[in-house]
């Protein structure tokens, strides 16, 4: 029983991880389109 509860929390975890960044990487592009266009 834990260690379902382990599989399930590391899975939720890794979600979040890469959320996060998935979220940096397009922030950093969405920052560079906005320098490129502005200058």
């Amino acid at each position: 029983m834990t260690s379902e509860e382990d599989r399930k929390r590391r899975r939720v975890r890794n979600y979040v991880v890469g959320g996060i960044l998935v979220a940096l990487v397009v922030l950093f592009y969405l920052i560079t389109i906005v320098k490129m266009s502005g200058s």
